[in-house]
Order: structure tokens, then sequence, then C-alpha cells
């Protein structure tokens, strides 16, 4: 654990930060309606549920306003690519860029259900209050004049004994626009998880595409005014420190205390969505102009075990070992783009990728290019866009793990390593290609074009791991995965349990494919 807390101090960091803002916004929040005189008689009518309501909604804004940015991608790549050349530790939180992304999801999952539940206790109490007949502080209240009559110091939306709160809920802009936002996150949520998004990438796909009714129901949401607090001026002619007590009097001769008044807020949430979501549309535009740019396709070549291989070129192209691109195919589906590792070196006069069976739209890729009579389809590429597989030549040792289609980013590194060897390249720290040097020119893999074959199986782990330590205990060793989370768990434990506590000796650094 020490070690892990050297390697990764900055990512817990942000996410103490993260999570202490949260709880910060949270608590000032709940105390400003909790303790505020300006919410003293709403807080008459609806208790402590006001309180919750408000603090989650202010979280639930901030975390809307986090949500989109781990998942601009341009701006990730720029982000890396300016940090290049600093360390380990500063790039790290760049590649848990979507495990942010689904923490933050989480976040505003938890604090909706906080809102919705407070809230659904403030309609009962709006409810109550309208319906009593004791003659009470919030049953007074709730009979102060509603936008529709006269005058607009009104305190309780319900504003009839016979108006029921599934009417309110399904006519009010507040109302209405917190079902469709509820209904969206469900199905967005619900979707992401990682057997339909491993198995039904499409139905993931359209659905987290809701995220723009989400959106615009979240700043729409706040136009009602529902919530409202006690006007300044109103204040001065009726202090609930001094007149709450005489509330059957007011207006009259007996009393000083008028009628109060109240005002509902203006709408905040755009103020926190604002950026992020201008930010978000630069991107899209950027990646909209960068996809529309011709792709020309050079080779097509059908592997064993229905693996297809595309080579292609497109003006401006620059690309770095590791990276991955979003391909489109029009005459399939022109909303869907999917990820694919980039397989070629940034040496070569082309770049590829390797596409694998594995899902309704993937066959039909596939069964596209196979049909050599007919035209070939066109497509369209988005990208490159980074990942922590360029990090592979910042380390003297590295270890390459690949499960399945997972070992294609790795073609991409082991031909680059073949190329400086070749070209003698000084900058390049990794000292040793044996492999990949001497059999690069006779058969070759399918994915890497070395002879050195992909092994299937799973390796003694801790055998491999002391065996590199022992090998190299002065190192400092990057261990690079792309493949599942179960992999994932076993060989962070074994960076963690192989790295040496003196800092001076083998150190071993995991890295994950996340995109």
């Amino acid at each position: 654990m020490g070690n892990w807390l050297v390697n990764h101090w900055l990512l817990v960091l942000i996410l103490v930060v993260w999570l202490g803002l949260n709880v910060f916004l949270f608590i000032y929040t709940f105390l400003t309606y909790e303790m505020s005189d300006k919410y003293y008689y709403t807080r008459e009518i609806l208790g402590t549920a006001l309180a919750f309501a408000r603090a989650s909604a202010l979280c639930l804004n901030c975390n809307s306003m986090l949500i989109l940015i781990p998942v601009c991608r341009n701006l990730l790549s720029f982000l890396r690519g300016t940090c290049s050349f600093c360390s380990h530790t500063l790039r790290k939180p760049l590649d848990h860029n979507l495990t942010f992304h689904k923490l933050v999801a989480y976040m505003i999952c938890i604090f909706t259900a906080i809102h919705i539940i407070a809230h659904l206790f403030n309609f009962e109490h709006y409810s109550r209050s309208q319906q009593a007949m004791d003659g009470s502080l919030a049953s007074v209240l709730s009979t102060l004049s509603h936008p529709e009559k006269a005058g607009n110091s009104w305190l309780n939306p319900i504003q009839s004994p016979n108006t029921t709160v599934m009417y309110v809920a399904f006519t009010s802009i507040a109302g209405l626009t917190g079902v469709l936002i509820t209904t969206v996150l469900i199905l967005m949520v619900t979707s992401a998880m990682e057997f339909i998004r491993r198995n039904y990438f499409e139905l993931f796909w359209y659905t987290h595409h809701l995220f723009i009714i989400y959106i615009i129901c979240l700043g729409l949401h706040g136009l009602g005014g529902i919530v409202r607090a006690q006007t300044e001026e109103s204040m001065s002619e009726n202090h609930p420190h001094n007149c709450s007590e005489s509330y059957q009097k007011w207006g009259t001769h007996e009393s000083k205390c008028k009628h109060p008044h109240f005002e509902g807020h203006p709408p905040a949430s755009w103020k926190w969505i604002l950026a992020p979501i201008a930010l978000y549309i630069f991107e899209r535009i950027l990646r909209f102009y960068r996809s529309k740019q011709k792709v020309v396709i050079t080779k097509v070549v059908m592997h064993p075990s229905k693996v297809l291989e595309l080579q292609m070129r497109k003006r401006g192209f620059s690309m770095e070992v590791g990276q991955y691109i979003f391909v489109n195919c029009p005459s399939i589906s022109l909303l869907e783009w999917h990820p694919f590792t980039l397989t070629s070196a940034p040496e070569e006069d082309f770049f590829s990728i390797h596409v694998r069976a594995a899902g309704d739209w993937t066959e039909n890729f596939i069964r596209a290019f196979e049909q050599q009579h007919s035209p070939m389809p066109r497509i369209e590429v988005d990208g490159p866009f980074g990942t922590v597989s360029e990090d592979v030549f910042q380390y003297e040792v590295a270890v390459l793990v690949g499960a399945g289609i997972g070992v294609t980013p790795f073609a991409s590194i082991l031909k680059s390593i073949w190329y400086k060897f070749q070209r003698a390249d000084h900058k390049l720290k990794t000292q040793k290609a044996g492999h990949a040097a001497f059999n690069f020119d006779k058969a070759t893999d399918i994915l890497t074009g070395l002879k050195q074959k992909t092994f299937f199986g799973r390796p003694m782990w801790d055998n491999e791991f002391s065996a590199v330590a022992t090998a190299h205990p002065k190192s400092v060793v990057g261990v690079f995965l792309c493949g599942p989370q179960t992999l994932a768990k076993s060989l962070r434990k074994c960076c963690h349990r192989y790295s040496s506590l003196d800092p001076r000796k083998v150190q071993f650094y995991f890295n994950k494919e996340n995109f």
C-alpha cells in the first residue's frame, strides 16, 4: 500500500479534493437552507427535507459540470502530449479518465436519489399544508396567492386541496423535467453496465447519447421557481423572529407585521454546465471536421479466426504507438462510431487496424469487406487519441500483456521497437528486444508481424514478475495491459508485491488501456 500511495499520490489527491468538494458543498448548502432566516417560513412547511433537496441539487450541478470533461478525448490527448516529459505520477490521472467519469456518474445517481426522496417529502408536506384546516402557520402560508391569482407572494405551489402531487409532478416545469432527467439517467446507467456494453454495444451507444436530453432538462429544471425564499423587502416588514408567532394578525391594525412575500430562485444549473458544454461542443466540432477528411483504404487482409486487417492513409494523419481511432461506416450506421487500437507503427507510411467479429456492427463491417464483388464501403476515421501505451518507451524494461484482441496495441509497439533498432535510435530507453529484431523478416504473427507468436493461456505471474525483478534489480518496469478487469487485478497486485520499498531498486508501474 505504501508503494501504491507513493506512485499514485496525485490520483489520490484528485479523488480526495473531488470528494471533499462534494462534502463541503452539501454541508454548506444544507446549513444555509436549514438556518437562514429567509427560508424560515419555507421550512415551516417543508421541514429538513428542504435542506436535503437543495444540498443534493447543488452537488448534482457540480458533478454534472465534471461528467463531460473526462470524455473530451482531444483535450486529454492534448494534455498527454504537453505532459509527455512529465513524470509517470503526473501523467497517471489521464489514464483513469473513464474511471473518474464512472465515479462522477455514480455520485450523480446518489445525489439524484437523495434529491428525489427529499422532494417527495416536500410535495407531501405541501399537499398536507394545503389540506390542513387547523389554522396553523403552515396552512396560513399555503393560502397566500398564486401567480395565476392576484399577486405573486405564494409559497405553496399546490394551490388547491384537490390538486394531487402526481398532477404537479407532470404539469410543472420542475416536475416534468425531473421525471425526464430521472428516466434518462436510469437508461444511461443500466445500459452502461459492462455486460450490456460488451455484448450489446449499439444499445449502450444510443442510450448514452440521451445525455443531451439530460443536459437540456437540467438547464430548464429550475425555471419554475418552486422552492422559494422570503424577499429582502418583505424581511424588513415581516421578519420571522418578530412576526412568526403573531401570524393570525398579519395585515391587521393590531399588528405591524404585513403578509410575507416570496420569490423563486432563478435557474442556476446552466451556470455550472455552460463551460463544459461549450468545451464539449468544440470537441465534437473538431472531431466532425477531422472525420470528414477522406480516408483511402490501401489494403484489405482477411486473417484466420475472422480477423479483418485494414491498411489506410489519410492526409495529415500522425500517430504514436498504442493510440486508437474511432471508425464509422455510413453504409452500416450513420451514427455509430467504434474504437479500434492502431496496429501499425508510426514509422510506416500507413495506419492499420485489426477488427474481430464481436457483435452486430463488427460482423456487418467484416462482411462488407469480404464481399469483393461489391464496391469497397466508405469509412470515416476520427483520431488518433492518446492512451497509456504511449509511455512504453519511457521505461528501460516493459512487460506487455494482451488478452485476446487486446494484443492489438502491442503490435504497434513491437513493430516500432524493431524499426527503432534498425535505425539505431539512441533516444530509445528500451535496451533489449531480441525477438523483435531477430524474427521480423520470417514467418509472422497475425497481428505483430513477428515470428515470436502470441502464446495463449495464463502465465504464472509470480514467476514472471520474480524473474523480471531478479534480472533488473535497479530498473523501473512498466507493465502494460489491454485486457479484462480480472487480469488487471492480478497484475496490479503483482506490481505492488514485487516493487521494492527502496525507491533506488526495482519498481513496477501498472498501466491499463481504457477507451
